[in-house]
């Protein structure tokens, strides 16, 4: 298997995972790292001596040996980037969020489908082993159906100044949420405060209401006391808690529920608490950047749409969109086109 040519665009805090995990997969030759900082370049450039490193993108497009861009620079210019590495016709995964505007995303999306190029998206919760299990067990039916579900992402820092901590963190949950929930909300509506910059919220609190009535939230902020990364889900028949910060046991179902008489009318009938067993899946647990690169490469060798494709990144901006416009109106829910993610 010839290895794919690639490269890094922005290897600072979280670009530089990118540039171990590239370099270490035997599917990808990583040929040139590429960041706007001299600093970083020169980092790298005893760090990685078999890879090229360079400060300007046009000297990656210049090599006809990279047929696919990792962008992982700073939420601001992924728009851009993408843009001019998709007009260089070549493969791209953009890390989230795919851009900061519905329309600069949808431009993307048209533009990678005309040119026929893989446009992927950096949601890296979905290829956790975790989620995945949880995603399976919920097609099954063995949860029943979702009632509500809600994520945590919290800590103290890494404080950021291109954008909030609900365009920064919320990315990851909000594509959870749509895989899970399988269709995208309804309304969305959000609250939040800038205690640390001017109108760079550092805690969002987002509901999302979906068809059918069920109910999504997500409690982001990098100015928290605790490290939180929890997702729980409530189904008719059985419950689960995704929490990422546990070592080994990631994931745990509860079978506990509310049992209720058929033809229950709620007027004197008794209704039972099931308290049942909880059940925690052996999960083949390997690092979610990991997988998620060797899905890139792979979707680039052989064409198929990724799993968190431009159309599903394009989904997650225009509700992120949504939420910002909630929380500059004081809350005021908005109103989405229903749309499959």
């Amino acid at each position: 298997m010839t290895p794919v040519g690639v490269a890094v665009v922005g290897a600072g805090a979280w670009g530089r995972n990118h540039v171990r995990t590239l370099d270490q997969l035997p599917e990808a030759e990583l040929r040139w790292i590429c960041d706007s900082d001299p600093a970083v370049v020169e980092r790298f450039r005893r760090l990685n001596p078999s890879s090229r490193v360079t400060t300007d993108l046009a000297d990656v497009l210049a090599d006809d040996d990279v047929s696919a861009v990792v962008i992982a620079s700073p939420a601001p210019t992924h728009a851009r980037l993408a843009t001019t590495v998709l007009e260089a016709d070549r493969h791209v995964l953009v890390e989230k969020p795919l851009a900061l505007d519905t329309h600069e995303a949808d431009a993307l999306v048209e533009l990678a489908r005309g040119r026929d190029r893989v446009l992927m998206v950096g949601h890296v919760l979905a290829y956790h082993p975790g989620l995945e299990a949880l995603a399976d067990r919920l097609r099954d039916g063995e949860l029943g159906d979702v009632r509500y579900l809600y994520a945590q992402r919290l800590n103290l820092g890494r404080v950021r100044r291109e954008e909030s901590a609900l365009w920064s963190l919320g990315s990851h949950d909000v594509s959870a949420l749509l895989q899970l929930v399988g269709r995208a909300p309804e309304r969305v509506s959000a609250h939040g405060r800038a205690f640390l910059a001017p109108e760079v919220e550092d805690v969002v609190f987002v509901h999302l209401e979906f068809p059918g009535g069920v109910i999504g939230h997500v409690h982001l902020s990098w100015l928290d006391p605790h490290k939180v990364r929890r997702l729980t889900l409530v189904g008719s028949r059985k419950m689960a808690v995704l929490d990422d910060m546990e070592t080994t046991e990631k994931l745990r179902i509860y079978d506990r529920g509310v049992d209720r008489p058929e033809g229950w009318d709620s007027y004197g009938e008794a209704i039972s608490l099931r308290f049942g067993d909880i059940v925690i899946p052996r999960l083949d647990m390997a690092e979610p950047l990991r997988l998620e690169c060797r899905h890139f490469l792979e979707c680039v060798r052989s064409g198929q749409p990724p799993r968190t494709d431009g159309r599903e990144g394009a989904a997650v901006v225009r509700i992120l969109a949504a939420a910002e416009r909630s929380l500059r109106e004081g809350g005021i829910p908005q109103v989405l086109e229903t749309r499959q993610p």
